[in-house]
């Protein structure tokens, strides 16, 4: 089994980018830079944790999961090769493009881009960000989480935590949705598949979540969101599984961005997996 430390990055393809870069610069306080019909975010001490690229439709691009050595990522690629896996080694303006050391990557569960990489590029400059904020919450529990849609739920988490170091952490069905959490660090969850389910297909990318160090940058993001009357997935609540207090802004694209504070931390030597029947304690309503 291949240890996966964090989400190192995502890549997102988007079809518009000046509302979002509006966004992640002014609301989510991230550093922003746009070159051309790419946008990078910055978040940390890492060159960009995240990069939007212009496309006709709005796709998750790629997600790099982080191994934790050059000899950890060569021996993934013989582990991946020898199951009769596809695997391929990124180019140099791959590595160059994700400021890494060296990647490879391969197709997941509904065809989803999975990139291994090892030695993320660090700025020499401190983080510039788009608002005064206190900071976002990376380091060791990496980017954040991604939520996809499955055509089947079960075979992708089995191909997940078959492969790669990821746990089960817990479940949430409601209405409709079928909601599986995974974690390979502390953060509650790096990876929730579903069902396809509210109109999603599979394969779609739902949203990614970016927390912070306190929740009066979730509450002072907020008021801008309301002020300006950017569209929301669902208001200002807190979730019943991992215990954030987050909002969702709905992107052009239709993707969401997770904005949140105080999430749970799991601890593999007792931690219980339960099982909810609701998304939220409280609040996020879904918006119209």
């Amino acid at each position: 089994m291949i240890n996966v430390t964090q989400l190192g990055y995502a890549g997102v393809n988007v079809v518009e980018l000046d509302s979002l870069q509006h966004v992640l610069d002014k609301v989510c306080g991230a550093e922003v830079r746009r070159d051309g019909e790419r946008l990078y975010a910055r978040v940390d001490e890492r060159h960009h944790r995240l990069a939007f690229y212009k496309a006709d439709t709005m796709s998750l691009a790629y997600m790099g999961l982080e191994v934790e050595s050059l000899d950890a990522l060569r021996a993934a690629e013989n582990e991946l090769r020898g199951k009769g896996l596809e695997v391929t080694r990124a180019t140099a303006a791959e590595r160059e493009e994700r400021a890494v050391l060296d990647m490879i990557h391969l197709r997941g569960p509904d065809g989803v881009r999975i990139e291994l990489f090892f030695g993320a590029v660090l700025e020499k400059l401190p983080l510039k960000p788009g608002r005064a904020i206190s900071g976002f919450v990376t380091g060791e529990l990496g980017l954040g989480h991604v939520v996809l849609a499955c055509a089947d739920r079960d075979a992708a988490t089995r191909f997940y935590t078959e492969h790669f170091s990821f746990r089960l952490t817990d479940y949430i069905f409601w209405s409709e949705a079928e909601a599986t959490f995974l974690h390979c660090n502390p953060r509650h969850h790096t990876l929730a598949l579903m069902n396809p389910c509210f109109g999603m297909v599979p394969g779609q990318f739902n949203h990614l979540m970016l927390q912070v160090k306190s929740i009066d940058d979730v509450g002072r993001a907020y008021d801008i969101v309301l002020e300006e009357g950017i569209p929301m997935v669902m208001n200002l609540g807190r979730h019943t599984n991992d215990q954030m207090t987050s909002f969702y802004v709905k992107t052009e694209s239709g993707f969401a961005i997770e904005y949140g504070y105080g999430g749970v931390e799991v601890d593999d030597h007792d931690w219980d997996v339960k099982v909810f029947n609701a998304p939220a304690l409280w609040g996020h309503a879904l918006q119209a």
